[in-house]
């Protein structure tokens, strides 16, 4: 009997009509509280999903790269409840929130993959909550290296994990100075 790997929910995607949006590094895609119209999916470049707190903060709550579904969770709302920034260049595919509706509602090979995608992001998320709970750096360090097999990104992208882990820049150098 032959295995057949079930498609990725991008994949899925790519059978939808869809337009290519290009972006700058800074640029807003779509901002809290805009309506919902256009699904996103990230073709080349990163993109953050954050929250903008009354004291000027953002908290990050995705980080999307190539291959990732921006805010999947837009599906089920009329509003965004958060901004997303293209924090590269970025190309993005665009697809009208009906349509991805409709694929979901119409074909059970896409929902179960979507269905798939989502409980992995679940799990990514409660690993992110679990690595905030630490109270220290070298231990959110620690936690963050195990999940990502012991290795660092390279030098001019560490200051992504101070993001990821909840630290300052300055705090993540200290300790992966000390590790040397």
């Amino acid at each position: 009997m032959i295995a057949i790997m079930p498609m990725h929910f991008f994949d899925h995607l790519l059978a939808l009509p869809h337009r290519v949006r290009a972006y700058q590094n800074g640029a807003s895609i779509f901002e809290r509280d805009d309506p919902v119209v256009w699904y996103f999916a990230v073709r080349s470049g990163d993109a953050r999903l954050i929250r903008r707190q009354e004291d000027g903060a953002e908290v990050v709550l995705q980080r999307a790269g190539a291959g990732a579904i921006l805010a999947e969770a837009s599906l089920s709302t009329d509003a965004y409840h958060c901004s997303a920034v293209a924090i590269t260049s970025l190309k993005l595919l665009v697809f009208p929130k009906k349509s991805v509706l409709k694929l979901l509602a119409h074909d059970v090979a896409a929902s179960r993959s979507f269905a798939t995608h989502l409980a992995s992001e679940v799990q990514n998320a409660r690993r992110r909550a679990e690595i905030m709970a630490l109270n220290r750096v070298a231990d959110r360090l620690s936690a963050w290296l195990v999940w990502h097999d012991n290795i660092l990104p390279p030098k001019g992208s560490w200051h992504q994990i101070s993001d990821e882990i909840g630290v300052s820049k300055e705090a993540l150098y200290r300790e992966l100075a000390k590790r040397r």
